[in-house]
């Protein structure tokens, strides 16, 4: 027989780890090719020469696997405290004038009227007899006309003043509530594909010849068109879902301030015109009675008169002006106080979640290679190999 060439293979293909279920299957596949591997060679050993060679050991790189921590940043949410602020109500008192009635006293002059006795003189006739043959002037009384003071009433007008109530607009400011719309970010699921590897075994054809080895008359067995299976990944695309977020929009409300017109009242002073009567003088003619003389001419004793003053008491009216206190009622302001509401700010804490990114720690397969002597045969060399 001529020499085999042999072909050695020096490269390893390199794979991703396995799970436990593709282990054992691979781990059976590898028991059946060792399997039948040992019988081939037990059969070439009982019907063939051992070979002749050397036990050489070889360095060869082992691929392994080991367990590494791996430092990664992870998203996570931490509750933090936020001051606000938050419009409340506060009732303060607030000074007003009010206006009251007070009493009081106040000084008139009002017109009174007295009697009273004055002396005056009066002419009196007493009688008296006397013979005379001359005129003689006889008094006697004749009516004459005199003008004297009597009081009148007149009616005037005179202003007055008089409190009335007017209406007046006010601005105020009042609050209201608008809505605005503000952006929230609300978390969906969308679609995605992420691709993956599943292994799958494949029937993988080796070329060239392989050696079997010699019979017990020296003849060699080879081998062609061999099959081998190989294990391989294959990428799928599997569909997931992943979280975006989302921007959207809600209505909140917001205080604003409007200015409002309030109709009040207000106390003010208005003119009016009152009718009051006054006491005045006029002249009138008032009908008396004076002694007069009347001539005539008689012999005869006549009682004649002799006009004789006499001091009398007659009663006269006089009009004096008296002082008088009267009570009225005079408005004064007084100081009060009303409760009103104010408007103020009040600071609360708000609980608020903010993303932070936190170092954790995750565990990762790492492929490494670990130097290992084999032992290998090395047949002995005859020159022409």
């Amino acid at each position: 027989g001529r020499p085999q060439r042999r072909h050695t293979f020096t490269g390893v293909k390199q794979f991703p780890p396995l799970n436990a279920t593709q282990g054992v299957q691979a781990m059976r596949s590898l028991n059946l090719l060792l399997l039948g591997a040992s019988c081939a060679l037990i059969v070439s050993l009982t019907y063939a020469h051992p070979p002749e060679g050397v036990w050489k050991k070889k360095l060869t790189w082992k691929e392994d696997w080991v367990q590494v921590w791996k430092t990664v940043k992870k998203e996570a949410w931490e509750t933090k405290w936020k001051k606000i602020q938050v419009p409340i109500w506060k009732e303060v008192q607030v000074p007003i004038w009010k206006e009251v009635q007070v009493p009081d006293w106040k000084i008139v002059k009002k017109p009174h009227i007295e009697e009273r006795e004055v002396p005056a003189w009066k002419e009196e006739k007493v009688p008296e007899w006397k013979k005379i043959t001359k005129p003689i002037w006889k008094e006697i009384q004749v009516p004459v006309w005199r003008e004297i003071q009597v009081p009148v009433w007149k009616e005037i007008q005179v202003p007055v003043w008089r409190e009335v109530k007017v209406p007046v607009w006010k601005e105020i400011q009042v609050p209201i509530w608008r809505d605005i719309q503000v952006p929230v970010w609300k978390e969906i699921q969308v679609p995605d594909w992420k691709q993956m590897f599943v292994p799958e075994w494949v029937k993988m054809g080796v070329p060239g010849e392989k050696y079997l080895g010699k019979d017990h008359e020296g003849w060699e067995y080879t081998s062609h068109d061999l099959w081998r299976k190989k294990l391989i990944w294959k990428p799928v695309w599997k569909k997931v879902w992943r979280t975006e977020k989302k921007q959207e929009w809600k209505t909140e409300k917001k205080q604003e301030w409007k200015t409002e017109k309030v109709q009040e009242w207000k106390i003010e002073k208005k003119q009016e015109w009152e009718t009051k009567k006054v006491q005045e003088w006029k002249t009138e003619k008032q009908q008396a009675w004076k002694p007069d003389k009347k001539l005539e001419w008689k012999i005869e004793w006549v009682q004649i008169w002799k006009p004789v003053k006499k001091q009398i008491w007659v009663k006269e009216k006089r009009e004096t002006w008296v002082e008088e206190k009267v009570q009225i009622w005079r408005t004064e302001k007084k100081q009060a106080w009303a409760t009103e509401k104010k408007q103020a700010w009040k600071d609360e804490w708000k609980a608020i979640q903010v993303p932070v990114w936190k170092e954790v720690k995750v565990q990762e397969w790492k492929r490494v290679w670990k130097p290992v002597w084999e032992k290998v045969w090395v047949p002995a060399s005859h020159g022409w190999d």
